[in-house]
């Protein structure tokens, strides 16, 4: 028998989430078939078949999160049976627990029923995540699709071949068209971020430096790689390789608090926020210091892509020493941004708008303008350095010819 583990894909990996089996109790598999999807605090994964055989004694469904290292299921080569005590122990699911002699089994409170509701009054459909998440992005309707899974459960194949096949509806409906409240549950990439978010706000004292960017160079000089096609090159590259070029002149702000002691880098990794579906994922662009613009671009776009994909490795979203949230697209004039620990600090990247400008006592001009801020972990950073760092960021933009080294 070989024992199907929940997989550690990753040093900081303490526990997954099941997202779908795509296999059913008795399926025959073989080594490195894709047997299900499972959701880590960063990324959704595939989960591959350690062994041949038929697979069968699932020990989780489909929504259930357990430690790395669990047993989750077991595959079965011909002739063999389940042991007896298959899903007790071990870390598998608990034995009953036995009254002991002469003792009053403890009688439990009768459970409260709740209002009874048909699914389709309230618009659910028995679907994994994976599956929901495909269905909304193709415009599919799962009232529509037939599940092969567990229990008739719709999975990722039964909507994907309804892609292929069946007819698309509106993408535009109404979640519920009764207009009740609606209770949503934190998937296991959401629960990550609030609680890493909210141990960011709690245990690192952020201040923050705002300074105003005149990025009409930049803009020329974009227009001039757009026309000489020698690659498409954005406002956040050129901020990426501003960062990291400030941080080699300021190694004290590529850093992290260790307790009794800073640690200072030798490397700038940089770290850039991605915006997906399940919330925010950080790909980092390793040592950023040492690739020209249009290598920075071409790393960025890679990895928000498989960012956005689901794709991410988890070694491609470790090892940030700073990083960068960029809210441009988005048309905001100014915001401030979460420390991502243990990095000691994050520059907030606005909209760029044409602003008129003053430039003498009685002239104007209308330039491309665009506010920055930089959050810092005051442990290592104090307000002059942050306020330093934030100017030298700025020289760099404002004089871009110096990033195209």
């Amino acid at each position: 028998m070989t024992e199907v583990i929940m997989p550690k894909m990753g040093d900081g990996m303490e526990e997954g989430t099941l997202l779908e089996w795509l296999k059913k109790d008795g399926d025959e598999v073989k080594s490195g078939d894709v047997i299900g999807n499972i959701q880590t605090d960063k990324a959704t994964l595939e989960l591959e078949s350690p062994g041949k055989g038929t697979i069968t004694g699932f020990l989780i469904k489909e929504g259930d999160t357990v430690p790395v290292g669990q047993p989750i299921a077991a595959i079965l080569k011909k002739d063999e049976k389940l042991p007896a005590d298959w899903g007790r122990g071990n870390g598998k699911a608990a034995e009953p627990a036995k009254q002991k002699p002469g003792a009053t089994a403890k009688k439990e409170p009768a459970a409260v029923a709740k209002p009874a509701k048909a699914f389709a009054e309230l618009g659910r459909v028995k679907a994994s995540p994976l599956a929901k998440k495909l269905a909304n992005e193709a415009g599919v309707d799962l009232a529509k699709v037939i599940g092969s899974g567990p229990g008739g459960r719709i999975v990722a194949e039964d909507v994907r071949s309804a892609i292929s096949t069946g007819p698309k509806v509106p993408s535009f409906q109404p979640a519920l068209a009764t207009g009740e409240d609606k209770l949503v549950p934190l998937n296991a990439h959401r629960r990550i971020i609030a609680e890493r978010t909210l141990a960011s706000k709690q245990n690192v004292p952020h201040f923050y430096v705002t300074v105003v960017v005149d990025v009409e160079r930049i803009s020329a000089l974009r227009q001039f790689y757009k026309e000489e096609e020698s690659g498409k090159v954005s406002v956040n590259d050129f901020v990426i390789k501003a960062c990291a070029m400030a941080l080699v002149e300021m190694p004290e702000v590529n850093a992290t608090y260790q307790g009794d002691h800073v640690l200072q880098f030798g490397a700038v990794h940089v770290g850039v926020a991605a915006a997906v579906d399940e919330g925010l994922l950080v790909p980092v662009i390793k040592n950023a210091h040492m690739m020209t613009l249009r290598q920075i671009g071409e790393a960025t776009r890679v990895l928000v892509a498989k960012a956005r994909d689901g794709k991410l490795l988890p070694d491609e979203m470790q090892g940030s020493t700073f990083s960068i949230s960029n809210m441009g697209m988005l048309n905001v004039d100014d915001f401030t941004a979460i420390i991502n620990a243990p990095n000691a600090a994050i520059v907030a990247i606005s909209t760029a708008k044409r602003k008129v400008m003053p430039v003498s006592d009685e002239e104007v001009e209308i330039r491309m303008m665009m506010n920055i801020t930089g959050s810092f972990d005051h442990r290592v950073v104090d307000g002059a350095i942050g306020a330093r760092f934030m100017n030298v960021v700025r020289d760099y933009l404002q004089n871009p010819t110096r990033l195209l080294n």
